[in-house]
């Protein structure tokens, strides 16, 4: 089963370890990973079920949508993203 790590600064506010889940992409990886952890939904999707725009999510070291496809050894990595100018 595909695991799901949260860098550091989002562990801070929702401590959370890295936990295998269910699921064919992404989003089904999240939702599953959601229905144990109800609280992290709202850190990682907004109200229109997107990823947060200061959200970014990793697949093997390149950045992913939630309809990517994932393969049950990939490692999906979610992390704050970082903006400015």
């Amino acid at each position: 089963m595909p695991c799901i790590s949260f860098t550091g600064h989002l562990r801070r506010y929702l401590p959370v370890a890295t936990v295998e889940v269910a699921g064919d992409t992404v989003g089904a990886a999240l939702s599953a990973l959601f229905e144990r952890e109800p609280r992290l939904r709202g850190y990682v999707l907004d109200d229109q079920g997107e990823i947060r725009r200061h959200v970014a999510i990793f697949v093997g070291g390149e950045r992913r949508a939630l309809a990517h496809p994932v393969k049950p050894e990939d490692h999906i990595y979610v992390l704050q993203a970082l903006s400015g100018g």
